[in-house]
């Protein structure tokens, strides 16, 4: 199990870069738990931790078919560093601002509309590399190392966070995000990949990028896959949003809990990462989505109704786990069966769908959570992501046929 989870690490340049991605998730969670923090601190209104999360995720619908576009025609490592070089910025002037006393939450909303920018671009880049970095077999391991250097991330930032919280200002932890973003930049001249064969068609981005959406939609196994993300970004991924809220205004545990909870989904979600591409190969990419899925509701449900600070800590190691185990799978199944030759701007079509409906999310479940409470609104969503499941049981035998049927390379 061990060796078919980390046999992608065998290839030098896949390697690197999911050590320099690693050291960039370290620095990123770094700085998301200290932003929650202080902002739920100093404002006690969880609708800013939904606008902070909405600035951040919604230039995706500008910087993922950009970035797809892109990594189809150019060098995809020089589109990741230029876009790690703009966070490196970022990160450092939100540092600044803090310095100077000047950090409010428009100025942090501002920030992260740059950074939400350059990291959907980025992003979209990573996930079509990838893919060339490593054996068609290990596609699926190497999609779950890349979420486990994520989830690792976050375990461990939060983790340091906690530490800078408690012995200085969180400025440290952006300073400390914007030397991760450093890292990647210097990490990938050393990342090497096949050439590509040059396309010097002139470039027309609304014309390629109608010819990807028409390419997603036709082939099954990336439509469904990235209507599923854009669900599971919509019902449950706000849970990540209201933690801070959840930890210091309603489990009473402060910044300290704020870093635990934080770090509890990422053992659940590190936990999957290493274990599920074993089962997978043993059983089916649909079956692990399935089973995912379901635990998604479950996991949900326990976090809200949580009586105490363990039991939100139990709750989320398991949805953590059952949050990765849904993601990489439909991740997976896009990879293998999007065609080479407009595979970036897919795969920017399936982050573009998570990075949409998960920050409509966040910010409609963070004002309802002003009106109804956290709690309740989480209760909420678990019972939504139940009715899906209980859907696809039901009805959803062509949608899981379509993302475990055989792939074929096509280009």
């Amino acid at each position: 199990m061990a060796y078919v989870a980390l046999a992608p690490l065998r290839h030098r340049s896949f390697a690197l870069a999911v050590i320099s991605n690693f050291t960039s998730s370290v620095g990123t969670w770094m700085q998301s738990v200290a932003l929650g923090v202080y902002f739920t601190e100093t404002t006690h209104n969880p609708v800013w931790l939904g606008l902070l999360t909405f600035c951040g995720w919604l230039p995706a619908i500008i910087g993922s078919p950009l970035g797809g576009i892109v990594a189809d025609r150019f060098d995809r490592q020089k589109w990741i560093q230029l876009n790690n070089l703009i966070m490196t910025v970022t990160a450092t002037l939100l540092a600044v601002a803090l310095f100077m006393d000047h950090l409010t939450p428009f100025v942090a909303c501002t920030l992260a509309l740059i950074e939400g920018l350059s990291s959907s671009s980025s992003w979209a880049g990573w996930q079509s590399l990838l893919r060339d970095l490593v054996d068609t077999d290990e596609v699926v391991a190497a999609i779950s190392l890349s979420s486990a250097q994520f989830n690792l991330g976050r375990i461990i930032g939060p983790v340091l966070a906690a530490a800078a919280l408690g012995f200085g200002s969180p400025a440290i932890c952006f300073v400390a995000n914007a030397v991760s973003f450093a890292v990647v930049v210097i990490m990938f001249f050393f990342v090497k990949t096949k050439p590509r064969a040059k396309v010097l068609t002139k470039v027309q981005p609304l014309k390629e990028l109608v010819v990807g959406m028409k390419q997603a939609w036709r082939v099954l196994g990336c439509r469904y896959p990235i209507i599923g993300v854009g669900i599971v970004g919509l019902i449950i991924s706000p849970f990540i949003t209201l933690i801070p809220a959840m930890a210091i205004d309603v489990l009473h545990s402060g910044r300290v809990g704020t870093s635990w909870l934080v770090t509890a989904q990422g053992v659940g979600a590190v936990i999957a990462a290493f274990t599920l591409p074993a089962v997978t190969r043993r059983t089916s990419r649909a079956k692990v989505i399935k089973y995912s899925m379901a635990m998604l509701a479950v996991g949900d449900f326990l976090y809200g109704a949580s009586p105490n600070f363990v039991c939100a800590m139990l709750s989320l190691t398991l949805l953590g786990g059952a949050y990765v185990g849904a993601l990489n799978g439909f991740n997976a199944a896009v990879q293998l069966y999007a065609p080479i030759s407009e595979r970036s701007r897919i795969l920017s079509l399936y982050t573009l769908s998570l990075s949409v409906f998960y920050p409509f999310g966040a910010l409609l479940t963070s004002w309802l959570s002003k009106l109804v409470g956290i709690r309740e609104i989480t209760l909420i969503s678990a019972g939504l992501m139940a009715l899906v499941v209980l859907y696809l049981v039901i009805r959803g035998e062509k949608v899981w046929s379509a993302i475990s049927g055989p792939v074929v390379e096509s280009k």
